[in-house]
């Protein structure tokens, strides 16, 4: 069984940085492409940002394009996402979740495993 476990949310002011991380055990985590969204109070869950398996290939969502990094350590079992800038609009809970197949996706069905989320503030 897969586990994840996000950390590093927490409140920042409106410009600042945050970076989030997520652990995962019970698999083979260097063959997995990774994904992180988000879902704030009331709205849908929204993609953010995935990672291919080597962590060769990015991809973001238009809101978070050339402010949020997503990244890997597969030595670690761990995938980061360092967030910049921060707006207001970013206020969510962010989640990590696991892609057996390797191959970046921003369609949150194509996820198998999901961590429990860590809460992001940003003040204005």
């Amino acid at each position: 069984q897969v586990q994840l476990v996000e950390s590093g949310g927490g409140l920042v002011q409106a410009g600042g940085s945050l970076r989030v991380s997520c652990t995962g055990s019970g698999g083979t985590f260097s063959s997995y492409a990774m994904g992180w969204f988000r879902q704030a109070p009331g709205k849908e869950r929204e993609f953010v940002a995935t990672i291919s398996w080597s962590g060769g290939r990015t991809y973001y969502a238009d809101s978070v394009k050339g402010r949020f990094t997503i990244s890997r350590d597969n030595a670690k079992n761990t995938v980061y996402l360092q967030m910049n800038s921060l707006k207001p609009e970013d206020t969510a809970v962010y989640y990590c979740a696991v892609r057996p197949s390797g191959l970046e996706s921003s369609r949150t069905y194509d996820y198998n495993w999901w961590g429990q989320g860590t809460q992001v503030t940003v003040s204005s």
